[in-house]
């Protein structure tokens, strides 16, 4: 195929979107950079009775927030708009008008009621050709009845007209030749009167040909809708400029069987959706992976190793990585199990490489929330020593707190395993070393004050521990000699002669 390459990612309007349709943008986007192409978003918007306000607008934003730039899109605009289906009427219309002058589509008078009637007549009744002749459209009515309904305003469908025992190949870059026979399908309505708009089949045909897409890369469960796809474009006559189709495999629930629904982040507890939702109607809010604190390039990372694989034992990826490493030859054809714990680690590892003054900058409108006013200075060292604890930026409060306010209270383990009767004693020992000392670096306390142990052969993990314990509340954080750098002299000396008073009375 010499033609350029176009890919398009085209969700509808109709809410939140699901992570699963997160990863298909994903992979689009990085076939498309990979091989120089397009990436396009396009919105189908033709069913009115879904339409929910603010969806597109939340789509949108989504990218906006991973970093994912689309090179058309209805914001953005280009050449082969407009990009919202709702606004290609004209378009469609003109289309199906070309199928029905070709006998390649008809128009159909039945009513629900009728249609209803024949299910309970035949079983697995479906509209083709076996069963068309009896109905009432324009195969079986004539031209001047057909002319009579429509200037009447009966409403009415437009169907596909599927010749039976036909062989139709999907050629598909991940499950490869997949042929069914035409008999299987149905004559599918592909516009209706009403609300003067096509069905999804025919406007992504119509759209992916006239927007020159050369790839239609989306999920596993567009898979029974590729070969109607494939005959349509055979009837318009454009065999030559179809697309390769890729369906990816679905995302499954954490355990048992089935497909990733809210209900299992629900149950489960994690997100199922990029961004926080409101529903509009009842109010409800969904939580989203940005305000659940995941980094947009951790989800980027988590996604695409989620039905493909690079081969090799690597595991992180920047964006550029990815675009260079991707291949649909290495995308499996079975579902692949959502490890919403594996989207906690990438997020750890995130963290854990970006910058401290990046992480700072996340972490100061928290301490503003808990009433705290540090200097960035302060709170960035602050974070380099306790990020690689956390999973999230906002835990980043629970491993740290104690370098902006002084405890309180103390874990009562803690105290019943180190505080022993001779620790206050060790502690006015230890108080007394520490105000001596002029030099206050890591180093030097911990020379001296390891030194001092030895010297009295105290025992080691008592006597440190009771410090953290002074210092921290308990037996958690980093380094010791680390804490006390950052916290100071003066205020290292506070809370230890706090703890001897307070630790003292309750014993």
């Amino acid at each position: 195929m010499n033609q350029k390459i176009r890919v398009r990612f085209a969700p509808s309007p109709t809410g939140p979107l699901h992570i699963g349709g997160v990863r298909t943008a994903l992979y689009n986007y990085l076939f498309a950079k990979q091989q120089g192409g397009d990436f396009i978003l396009r919105i189908e918007d033709t069913d009115s009775q879904r339409f929910v306000t603010g969806a597109e607008e939340y789509i949108q934003e989504t990218f906006d927030w991973l970093g994912l730039s689309f090179d058309e899109s209805p914001r953005k605009g280009g050449k082969f708009g407009p990009y919202r289906q709702s606004e290609r009427k004209e378009i469609y219309r003109h289309h199906v008008d070309e199928l029905l002058d070709k006998g390649a589509a008809y128009i159909a008078f039945d009513t629900p009621e009728e249609l209803e009637a024949k299910r309970n007549e035949i079983p697995n009744f479906q509209y083709d050709a076996s069963t068309r002749k009896t109905m009432r459209n324009s195969l079986t009515l004539s031209a001047d009845e057909v002319k009579s309904l429509i200037e009447n305003h009966t409403q009415y469908v437009v169907r596909i007209k599927i010749e039976p025992d036909i062989p139709i190949t999907v050629n598909d870059l991940i499950r490869g030749e997949v042929v069914i026979n035409s008999s299987v399908l149905d004559d599918k309505v592909i516009y209706k009167s009403a609300d003067e708009l096509p069905t999804y089949h025919l406007a992504n045909v119509v759209d992916d040909h006239l927007m020159e897409i050369s790839h239609v890369i989306r999920g596993e469960e567009w898979l029974p809708s590729a070969p109607l796809h494939v005959w349509l474009y055979k009837s318009f006559g454009w065999e030559n400029t179809m697309p390769q189709f890729a369906h990816l495999p679905l995302l499954l629930k954490p355990e048992g069987n089935g497909k990733l629904s809210k209900r299992d982040g629900d149950r489960l507890g994690f997100p199922v959706f990029p961004l926080e939702w409101r529903d509009p109607k009842t109010g409800e809010i969904s939580s989203g992976y940005r305000e659940s604190g995941y980094l947009p390039a951790a989800v980027i990372n988590f996604l695409a190793l989620l039905g493909w694989n690079p081969g090799t034992e690597q595991e992180i990826f920047s964006l550029d990585e990815l675009v260079r490493a991707f291949s649909f030859d290495r995308c499996s054809k079975s579902g692949a199990k959502f490890d919403f714990e594996k989207a906690k680690w990438f997020n750890h590892k995130y963290i854990h490489a970006t910058r401290d003054e990046e992480l700072t900058a996340m972490f100061m409108p928290i301490l503003k929330e808990k009433g705290i006013e540090a200097n960035p200075e302060y709170v960035c060292k602050v974070v380099a020593l306790v990020k690689d604890r956390v999973n999230f930026v906002k835990e980043l409060w629970e491993q740290s707190s104690y370098f902006f306010v002084a405890p309180e209270h103390y874990d009562e383990k803690t105290v019943k395993k180190r505080w022993k009767a001779e620790t206050p004693d060790q502690m006015r020992e230890l108080i007394r070393l520490i105000e001596n000392m002029e030099d206050f670096s890591a180093e030097n306390q911990e020379r001296i004050i390891m030194k001092w142990i030895e010297d009295n052969r105290y025992h080691t993990g008592n006597v440190m521990n009771a410090f953290r314990l002074a210092l921290v509340g308990e037996g958690k954080g980093p380094h010791i000699f680390d804490i006390t750098v950052l916290l100071g002299k003066e205020e290292t000396l506070r809370r230890l002669r706090k703890a001897i008073e307070r630790i003292s009375v309750s014993e």
